[in-house]
């Protein structure tokens, strides 16, 4: 099972770009973020053609917003309301082979990372803090749960092209990496990008649209992220973070993620 996970920016307007990742990389589940639009007005038809029969989407107009759409046959599971806002962040389902999977996209956070002035970092924190809280409750040895998204977090030295230059600066704060290292201890969640690409190799997949050549600056960071519990680590075969997207014109600022397990024999 090839499993994509992507923060596109807008779903209409980089459309193009999605059915030209999903041709080229043909995953069998595809995770979206940010997808900024309304329930009614989100082009299904089109994720149809491409051979997505089943699908979830939760969204809004102009903000926020995930998706799921697969090939293979899914239950939706419920999907919980964080923080009290239902401003659809979250999607679950579980595929027939008994893995649940969850797209998460976590609040940015806004631009000062100090809760008594900034509503968006208190957000963000109060978020993660429901995270852990929430898959603390649920925990247990045999779940088989995947969890991906953009988190937006880039938790180690070399998530960031300058650990000391980004120390203040949100999403590379020492207090978001301490929430998030809560929220991998809450189910010892094993990250799969860091399973086949270990420290202290750098690791990014969004680089800012302020870059005038994103690429040759490289000032990245790795707010994506696919996790796993301990029962699916040994189903993990390999991992991709697929550069060509975010230098099609146009491009959201993230580049998806592609992840392969080998399923044979669980049960």
């Amino acid at each position: 099972m090839r499993l994509a996970t992507w923060n596109v920016n807008s779903v209409r307007a980089r459309l193009s770009h999605v059915e030209q990742f999903v041709t080229e990389i043909q995953p069998d589940i595809l995770c979206l973020q940010e997808t900024k639009v309304t329930d009614n007005e989100f082009p299904v038809k089109a994720f149809r053609n491409l051979g997505y029969e089943h699908h979830v989407i939760a969204g809004q107009k102009s903000y926020n917003g995930v998706a799921i759409f697969s090939k293979l046959p899914f239950s939706t599971t419920d999907s919980k309301i964080w923080c009290g806002k239902d401003d659809k962040r979250h999607l679950a389902v579980t595929l027939e082979n008994g893995v649940e999977l969850h797209n998460f996209y976590v609040p940015a956070g806004g631009d000062i990372p100090d809760v008594t002035v900034n509503d968006k970092f208190a957000h963000k924190l109060e978020f993660m803090s429901e995270m852990t809280d929430w898959f603390a409750k649920r925990r247990a040895d045999d779940n088989k749960l995947i969890l991906v998204g953009d988190l937006n977090v880039a938790p180690l030295e070399t998530d960031v092209w300058n650990h000391k230059q980004l120390l203040k600066v949100v999403s590379h704060t020492p207090i978001e990496v301490d929430h998030m290292a809560r929220i991998y201890g809450s189910h010892d969640w094993i990250d799969a990008m860091r399973h086949f690409v270990p420290e202290p190799e750098p690791l990014f997949s969004w680089w800012s649209y302020r870059s005038p050549d994103w690429k040759a600056a490289n000032k990245g960071r790795r707010l994506d992220h696919v996790w796993v519990t301990p029962a699916l680590k040994p189903y993990l075969k390999s991992m991709n973070i697929h550069l060509e997207p975010r230098g099609w014109e146009k491009p959201s600022d993230h580049a998806p993620i592609a992840v392969d397990f080998d399923f044979s024999g669980l049960t």
